[in-house]
Formats: structure tokens, C-alpha cells, sequence
């Protein structure tokens, strides 16, 4: 049961570039959690948002091709399922057609005051997961 995919653009800056004149590896998990992030702020409801924070558990990335300072990238994620307090997401870097790397990730839902977790219930989830679609 995955959510609708969520296009997030990348502004690739001069500080992304590595000495190898390519984006530095490190620099997709900054895209990764930017893109979760933005697709959570841009379903949940308000409230949630304003209660809820998040932090990764777990990042997987298989490296397919470099990107670069000029190009034209796209991150596309999709919120594959949720289990008590986490979240489980499938995130596909692109260059137009071209697959730049692919990441499975996986995040915990916490309390923006105790920072403990935070169950993600079917309030929350029916907004990621809509019936009928």
C-alpha cells in the first residue's frame, strides 16, 4: 500500500560539488530528508505538523550516475507504508530519465515536545493513504 508519488526539486549550490567536480556523496541524504520532509508538511494536517517532528533510522543508497552543478534534478519519493511510529520510504533521484540513485529509508515519528516516539495513527495516515485511490 504506497501513497501517491511526491516530486521534490533539487537546487544542486557550489558547496554540493566535491573535488572530483560532482556532488558529494553525503549530499543525497540532505536531499532525502528534505523531500520526506516536504511531503510530510505538504499532507499532514496542520496540527500534526505543528506536534510532530521526525528523525531517520535508517538510510540505504545505491549510487547509480553523479550529478553535477548545472543539472536539472528531481527527487521522487513515495511513502510506501507506516508500522506504529515509523515510516518507511522509497526516494528516486533523478536527471530527466536518468536514474542518478535510489533510496529506502526509514524514519521514526516523534513528539515535538517529550521527543519520545509518536505513533502514526489512522487520523494521520488516511491523509498519506486515501481510500479509493
Amino acid at each position: 500500500m504506497s501513497a501517491k508519488p511526491y516530486s521534490f526539486p533539487i537546487k544542486i549550490l557550489p558547496t554540493d560539488i566535491d573535488f572530483m567536480g560532482h556532488v558529494n556523496n553525503a549530499r543525497y541524504l540532505g536531499w532525502v530528508q528534505d523531500a520526506v520532509l516536504s511531503h510530510w508538511r505538504s499532507i499532514a494536517p496542520a496540527d500534526a505538523v505543528a506536534s510532530r517532528a521526525w528523525v531517520a533510522l535508517k538510510h540505504e543508497i545505491t549510487y547509480r550516475k553523479p550529478a553535477f552543478l548545472d543539472d536539472d534534478v528531481i527527487a521522487r519519493t513515495v511513502l510506501e507504508s507506516t508500522k506504529g511510529a515509523r515510516a518507511f520510504y522509497s526516494t528516486v533521484i533523478q536527471r530527466g530519465e536518468e536514474v542518478l540513485a535510489e533510496i529506502q529509508s526509514s524514519w521514526c515519528c516523534i513528539d515535538a515536545e517529550t521527543l519520545r516516539p509518536a505513533r502514526i495513527g489512522e487520523e494521520i495516515a488516511r491523509f498519506f493513504f486515501p481510500k479509493g485511490d
